[in-house]
């Protein structure tokens, strides 16, 4: 069973930076997708990418990974449609808003 993680990501998306460090620190080893998708994030690593997308159970989960590869892909018009269309049925999914809130991939 994963452990809850929940603290730990709002924390993060509060700005926390020892959270930061703690979500790398927990990545190697997590069976959480979305400690995977913040820590690909704050790398800009898409291989935490590919654990995620096993671990994702459920269609929440499936779709922060998207958002998560559409960030780092640099497609911010399409990120644009897919955050606003996944926080209308979940707008109290603040990884996904600190995921549309992070700079661009692309310079």
């Amino acid at each position: 069973m994963p452990t809850d993680h929940t603290a730990l990501l709002l924390r993060l998306v509060g700005g926390d930076p020892a959270a930061a460090a703690e979500v790398l620190d927990l990545a190697p080893a997590t069976r959480s997708a979305s400690v995977l998708v913040a820590a690909a994030m704050l790398t800009g690593d898409p291989g935490h990418l590919t654990l995620a997308t096993d671990l994702a159970g459920d269609p929440r989960e499936r779709r922060l990974v998207v958002l998560a590869r559409v960030h780092l892909d640099g497609d911010d018009a399409l990120l644009d449609v897919l955050v606003r269309d996944h926080l209308a049925d979940h707008p109290d999914h603040l990884l996904a808003a600190w995921i549309a809130g992070r700079p661009s991939s692309r310079p």
